[in-house]
């Protein structure tokens, strides 16, 4: 260690305060950190690119400081999905410190894990105050039915006014209006549960058939569009 001629010329002080640092919440436990050991949750979070092309939504389950489990939800941008690819290969395994200074691959997947590194160490997590946290594989839950991101979009312009291309429940195949044209309603398809009854064997019209299902008002319209091609 080296010291500046200043400090080598300066008399010894003695340091009276040192009580560590103020406890944060951790899974139902109230924990002084001072290692990345110390340190347990999980919690989400949103990243993004420099030139805000896409996005990222990453859950991380942190146990004594190791992340057990990572789930990489990309939105935006092509090249983001084998980026989340690779980021849920290189995520479990590493302590939190190492995965803030890991490429990720795509930049958006760093934005979000700095962002969640803050909130763990911080005790900002959605399990501080849930006694012994979640297990492994919990924010699996998050997706639902098929394990499919919850995703939204929707289109509009002045000219045309909106269409929904795909909300919660899944896919939209028709949007019903009203006699003024107004939208009073969806049908949609959930893919997730498609795909599940096809690869049992299913037949795929009678699969999608089986998935479909409506929103809103959607059997008292006066007109039914296409979203996509009306």
């Amino acid at each position: 260690m080296n010291y500046t001629s200043e400090v080598e010329r300066m008399c010894c002080v003695a340091k009276g305060a040192n009580h560590g640092p103020a406890p944060i919440p951790e899974e139902g436990r109230w924990v002084k950190v001072t290692q990345v050991s110390d340190v347990s949750g999980l919690t989400h979070g949103i990243g993004w690119c420099a030139p805000q092309q896409g996005c990222c939504k990453l859950t991380l389950n942190v146990k004594e400081g190791i992340i057990e489990e990572a789930l990489v939800e990309t939105l935006g941008c092509s090249g983001m999905t084998h980026s989340a690819s690779m980021a849920s290969e290189i995520l479990p395994g590493k302590t939190i410190l190492e995965a803030l200074n890991t490429d990720l691959v795509c930049d958006a997947i760093n934005v979000a894990m700095r962002e969640l590194f803050q909130q763990i160490v911080y005790g900002r997590t959605q399990t501080a105050f849930s006694e012994d946290g979640l297990p492994v594989g919990a924010s699996l839950e998050d997706l639902g039915k098929g394990l499919r991101s919850q995703v939204g979009t929707s289109f509009g312009t002045k000219a045309k006014g909106p269409r929904y291309l795909e909300i919660a429940e899944g896919y939209v195949t028709r949007i019903a209006l009203d006699e003024e044209g107004q939208t009073i309603g969806y049908e949609f398809v959930h893919l997730g549960k498609v795909m599940e009854a096809y690869k049992k064997g299913t037949d795929a019209n009678e699969a999608i058939k089986a998935a479909t299902g409506t929103y809103g008002r959607f059997k008292d319209a006066f007109k039914y569009i296409d979203p996509r091609k009306e």
